[in-house]
């Protein structure tokens, strides 16, 4: 998998760009969205995505690490293309991605051309759970910061634990050893508690 590429721009359009690696050139797919961040700059790092079809290997170019998990989390979604992932994230930004799908905004989906009603809806359906946790993620470690609780209650969350248990586990830990110790502890002692 190739995780980013950094480079020299030789040639930019609102739909793909060249990035010129040591020589080596890249055709990149990129979305509106992220070519309004880079049409100014000569080399810049483009978080990517291969994708791997029987006739065709196409790299997918993002400027940021959101755009590029919304663009992974609607791929997931039964009948979402790359190029029609791509098409939603040229039509909104991602944060308005996340937003019509976890406020269920059918109609600001269907806007977007190849979208119709049926596939607002699967697109709702499906990530609508996904996209809340991301965002309440987001929301408490804003809050919190960086924090050892906040790291070990997203480590739980990613286990697959519910929000209340998890955080109720964490209170528990955080009052019988209230110096903490390190987040591998915190983690463990979680679990146990559970």
């Amino acid at each position: 998998m190739i995780a980013y590429i950094d480079g020299k721009l030789t040639y930019k359009s609102p739909a793909v760009v060249y990035m010129d690696v040591n020589g080596l050139g890249y055709e990149v797919q990129i979305t509106l969205n992220t070519y309004s961040k880079i049409q100014h700059l000569e080399k810049c790092r483009l978080l990517t995505y291969l994708h791997i079809k029987e006739d065709a290997h196409t790299l997918y170019g993002f400027f940021e690490e959101n755009e590029r998990n919304i663009f992974l989390q609607l791929i997931s979604v039964s009948g979402i293309g790359a190029s029609t992932a791509r098409m939603i994230l040229s039509s909104l930004k991602p944060d308005e991605v996340r937003i019509a799908i976890v406020s269920e905004n059918e109609k600001q989906l269907e806007g977007i051309k190849g979208i119709g009603a049926k596939t607002a809806k699967r697109i709702i359906l499906e990530l609508k759970d996904k996209m809340g946790r991301m965002e309440a993620m987001q929301t408490l470690v804003a809050q919190q910061g960086n924090t050892l609780q906040s790291d070990a209650l997203n480590a739980l969350l990613a286990l697959g634990i519910a929000r209340t248990a998890a955080e109720s586990a964490i209170r528990k830990v955080m009052s019988a050893f209230p110096d903490n110790g390190s987040l591998e502890m915190l983690i463990k002692e979680a679990l146990k508690n559970m």
